[in-house]
């Protein structure tokens, strides 16, 4: 039996980037300025040969696939007009990009579980419509097991290798996110001071690559806990800044500004 001998690394040039993008709202689509963004950005990136995706909006533990062919959509959010509950978005299955997780993931202790039936949740479909609207990129989404910042940065770490087989790696979050200070209708540069005041401070943590601060933003970050009174938005971060790390000197905000008065920041690394 011939050994199966694993394709070569990419030069540092053309690994595939990591992402974190604030995903909005299914009202995203409606947002001329933010889906502008989302598009310019993706059409500067390389081609990926699929996408994997942590979306504040699946929690499951242990890590668990979604389903690796297309199965509709789950519309976890309430109370919104009717055309957002028939929004589709048919993207294939990533089957072969599965695989390639679980043989990174599984071990002793560390199982990995699968949900064949769990379609892309908003925080997956709704920005990557707007990346890629023609619904051609295989895309696998994986849980969070956790919402330990030192934890998801190790899942990410352990994911990295993917980069250098074409796969896009995405945390979709919302840099602040407190709905209860949710000011609808606001400008692209109208916030609340403590959601100004948290993006400047993590704007500038990642800019510095100080993952020590940010791994401890709800003690560091003024108004760390107005922000993020559940972390699950910010969680994300930690995945992609593990899977990135060799690239966090030279990270970059790609998007910036206010939606709702909740700070959008979006970030690639590499």
């Amino acid at each position: 039996m011939t050994a199966t001998v694993p394709p070569a690394p990419r030069p540092a040039a053309d690994r595939m980037p990591v992402l974190y993008l604030s995903h909005g709202a299914p009202p995203l689509a409606d947002d001329a300025l933010w889906t502008a963004q989302l598009a310019d950005w993706s059409a500067r990136l390389p081609r990926p040969e699929a996408v994997l995706i942590v979306s504040a909006h699946w929690e499951s533990a242990p890590v668990t696939l979604g389903a690796t062919r297309t199965v509709p959509l789950v519309y976890d959010f309430h109370g919104f007009p009717e055309h957002y509950y028939r929004v589709a978005y048919p993207a294939p299955g990533a089957p072969a990009l599965a695989a390639k997780v679980r043989a990174l993931l599984a071990g002793p202790g560390t199982p990995v579980h699968e949900a064949p039936d769990r379609g892309l949740d908003h925080g997956a479909y709704v920005p990557l419509a707007e990346m890629y609207p023609g619904a051609d990129v295989p895309v696998l989404q994986l849980s969070m097991p956790t919402l330990d910042p030192g934890e998801l940065l190790r899942l990410g770490r352990r994911l990295a290798p993917l980069r250098d087989e074409g796969v896009l790696i995405i945390g979709s979050g919302f840099f602040t996110h407190n709905l209860r200070g949710l000011m609808w209708g606001a400008g692209p540069d109208e916030a609340p001071s403590w959601s100004k005041e948290f993006d400047a401070w993590g704007g500038e943590a990642l800019e510095r690559a100080d993952l020590d601060a940010l791994l401890d933003f709800e003690h560091r970050a003024p108004a760390g806990r107005i922000a993020h009174p559940r972390t699950d938005h910010f969680a994300p971060l930690f995945v992609s800044l593990g899977a990135g790390e060799a690239d966090l000197g030279s990270q970059r905000t790609v998007v910036d500004g206010f939606w709702g008065g909740l700070a959008k920041r979006s970030v690639q690394f590499g």
